[in-house]
């Protein structure tokens, strides 16, 4: 008797563990057949275990097609169950829009379908899929449990991949990472931008190739016809906002490093910068200026290094 009342005990001892682990997935129609599942503005934590992504999916007449996988095992898996609440239609394709942990730890789920992502991306993953998701291990703890990274098994090209009725533009973009994937659904009109677009979220910079860069890439996907857009972090759109923050943002830090350099500023100098006011609100905005000066920085003060000239 005393061993039953033990057993009971340790059982309902671990009920409020497994209920933390849930990640309770809710899926939320956006368009005609599109679904997305919209994670945190936060940063990565052991009380939303790394679910600080958007992540969607089509629902075409062949099949479901996937925009990124989250960022563990168990969110995959929590996810592929909450597109068969949607459909029952089968997964045909994965598409990931980069190489960053928040969105492709979750390719373990689906293994058993095509994996796209472009070529970069795929490098990028094998040159540092181990090292993020030993990091985000250490962030988020057990919702990471038996996560290990698997490789996308299809490269993918930039232009039109169509899956049935909906026509997916594929643009093959650098600002985030150096490989980045949008997906414009020419038949919807929802633009996944993936992390090249971030909203109300303060963007990161570490893998970027440079600011410039990363403003072109905002241009070209203003440039397109979509209705709405889906950011890789932040509330989904169906105006400019979101374009015109990233710019904002975008042209205010790039401005920042270059007149620190000017100046002769040094870091601790730049990360305690005032924010504008207009950014304040800005999630986690004194976070990411730390690491954007912090991983930028360097280069704005070598490119203002000027050669001199001892030839008179």
């Amino acid at each position: 008797m005393n061993q039953r009342w033990i057993l009971l005990w340790l059982l309902m001892l671990s009920l409020p563990v497994l209920a933390e682990l849930d990640y309770g997935l809710k899926p939320r129609l956006i368009a005609d057949n599109t679904w997305v599942l919209e994670g945190s503005t936060d940063n990565f934590a052991k009380d939303n275990g790394g679910n600080i992504v958007n992540v969607g999916f089509i629902v075409t007449e062949p099949g479901v097609v996937v925009i990124d996988t989250g960022p563990s095992k168990r969110y995959g898996e929590a996810l592929r169950q909450a597109i068969a609440g949607i459909t029952d239609k089968p997964v045909i394709q994965v598409l990931l829009t980069h190489n960053h942990p928040d969105h492709a730890l979750g390719n373990q789920a689906f293994k058993d379908v095509p994996i796209g992502a472009l070529a970069g991306t795929t490098e990028l993953l094998h040159e540092q899929g181990d090292s993020m998701a030993e990091n985000l291990y250490r962030m988020v703890g057990d919702w990471m449990r038996g996560t290990e990274v698997v490789m996308p098994n299809q490269t993918l090209q930039p232009g039109v991949k169509s899956f049935g009725s909906h026509d997916l533009q594929l643009l093959q973009l650098r600002g985030h990472t150096g490989a980045d994937l949008a997906i414009f659904d020419q038949k919807t009109g929802v633009l996944f931008a993936g992390d090249l677009v971030f909203y109300q979220r303060a963007l990161t910079t570490p893998h970027s190739p440079g600011l410039l860069i990363w403003l072109a890439d905002i241009a070209t996907l203003q440039g397109l016809p979509w209705t709405l857009i889906v950011p890789g972090h932040g509330p989904i759109a169906t105006d400019a906002k979101p374009f015109e923050q990233m710019h904002d943002y975008l042209t205010w830090l790039d401005q920042l490093l270059r007149d620190g350099a000017a100046q002769g500023s040094d870091m601790p100098e730049l990360i305690r910068s005032p924010i504008p006011e207009r950014f304040a609100a800005i999630s986690l905005s004194r976070y990411e200026l730390i690491r954007s000066v912090t991983h930028l920085y360097p280069h704005y003060e070598r490119t203002q290094m000027q050669p001199i000239n001892t030839q008179q």
